[in-house]
C-alpha cells in the first residue's frame, strides 16, 4: 500500500495525526464554504505527505461524502437545502462523475495537478466575488414550474420564497461539475454554486447548503471506480473521514449562525496559494 512507503519516512502515529488535524481543518472551512474539504485534503496530502495523486484523490473523494454527510442533515433540519432541487440535479453530476473517474486512468499526474491548482483558483475567485442575494417570487420557467423547484427558507426576519430560473443552464453546468468532481476528487461546490447562484438565480444560502447535500452522492458516484482501482487506501482513508466529519459537522453549526466573510477571505487566501504550489509541482513534474 502506499501508506507503506510513506511509514519509512514516518510513524504511523505521526501521519495519522497529521492528517485528522488536516482533515479536521478541511472539514470545517470546507462546510462554511460550500467548497467540500478536498480543497485542503489533496494538497496536505501530496505536496506535504507526498502521497501519489491517484490515492489523494480517492481519500478526497471519501472525505466529500463524509463532509457532505455530517453538513447535510444539519441543513436540512433547518429548512434551508431545496432537497428537490439537489436531487434533480444530481442526474447530472452523477454520470459525469463516474466518466470523470474513468478518464482520470488516462491523464498524466502532472496534467491533474495543474488542473487542479487552475479549479482552485477559480474557487477562491468565487469565494472572494461580492454575494448577491436572489430571493423573488418572479414567475420561473417553464421546467421551473414543471417540476416545482421553487421553494423558500427562514431568516430571521421570516420565511423568504424564491423563483428558480434557467434550469437547462444549471443542469449543463452540473454535467461539467461532476467530471471535474470524479477526475480531481473534490465536491466542485464552486461549480455547483454558480450554477444555482448565478445561472438558476436561487439564494447564495440555499445554493450553498444544497452544494452541500449534493455533495456526497456525487461523490459516492465516482468512489466506486476508485475503489475497484484499489486506489482508495484504509491507512489514508480512516483519518481523513474521522477528521472532516467532525469539521464538518462543527461548521454545519457554525454557519447557521454565523457570516463567515472574513474566515472566506482568509480561506480563500490559503486555497489560492495551494493553487500556485500544486500548478507549480505539476509543472515541473513533481506529483
Amino acid at each position: 500500500m502506499v501508506t507503506d512507503v510513506i511509514f519509512v519516512r514516518m510513524s504511523v502515529l505521526v501521519f495519522t495525526i497529521i492528517v485528522l488535524f488536516g482533515a479536521f481543518l478541511a472539514g470545517l472551512l470546507g462546510s462554511l464554504t460550500g467548497l467540500g474539504g478536498g480543497v485542503i485534503i489533496i494538497p496536505l496530502l501530496t505536496l506535504v505527505l507526498g502521497v501519489d495523486i491517484h490515492y489523494a484523490i480517492g481519500a478526497s473523494i471519501i472525505s466529500v461524502i463524509a463532509t457532505s454527510s455530517g453538513s447535510a442533515a444539519a441543513y436540512v433540519k433547518e429548512g434551508i437545502t431545496n432537497i428537490r432541487i439537489g436531487m434533480f440535479l444530481e442526474i447530472a453530476t452523477t454520470i459525469s462523475a463516474i466518466f470523470g473517474a474513468i478518464i482520470t486512468i488516462y491523464i498524466n499526474p502532472s496534467y491533474i495537478a495543474v488542473m487542479f491548482g487552475l479549479i482552485l483558483l477559480f474557487s477562491a475567485v468565487m469565494m472572494l466575488r461580492k454575494k448577491v442575494e436572489h430571493a423573488d417570487n418572479d414567475d420561473s420557467g417553464a421546467l421551473g414550474r414543471f417540476f416545482k423547484l421553487n421553494g423558500s427558507y427562514p431568516t430571521p426576519e421570516g420565511t423568504v420564497s424564491y423563483a428558480v430560473h434557467n434550469v437547462v443552464g444549471g443542469f449543463v453546468m452540473m454535467f461539467f461539475a461532476g467530471i471535474v468532481s470524479g477526475l480531481l476528487g473534490i465536491g466542485s461546490g464552486a461549480l455547483k454554486v454558480l450554477a444555482m447562484d448565478n445561472i438558476m438565480r436561487m439564494p447564495f444560502k440555499v445554493s450553498t447548503t444544497t452544494s452541500n447535500f449534493m455533495m456526497g452522492v456525487t461523490a459516492a458516484a465516482s468512489a466506486v471506480v476508485y475503489l475497484h482501482r484499489g486506489q482508495i487506501d484504509p491507512g489514508i482513508v480512516m483519518p481523513v473521514c474521522v477528521g472532516v466529519l467532525t469539521g464538518a459537522t462543527v461548521g454545519s453549526k457554525i454557519l447557521v449562525k454565523t457570516k463567515p466573510e472574513k474566515l472566506k477571505v482568509l480561506f480563500a487566501v490559503v486555497v489560492a496559494f495551494l493553487a500556485f504550489q500544486m500548478i507549480y509541482n505539476g509543472m515541473l513534474g513533481k506529483l
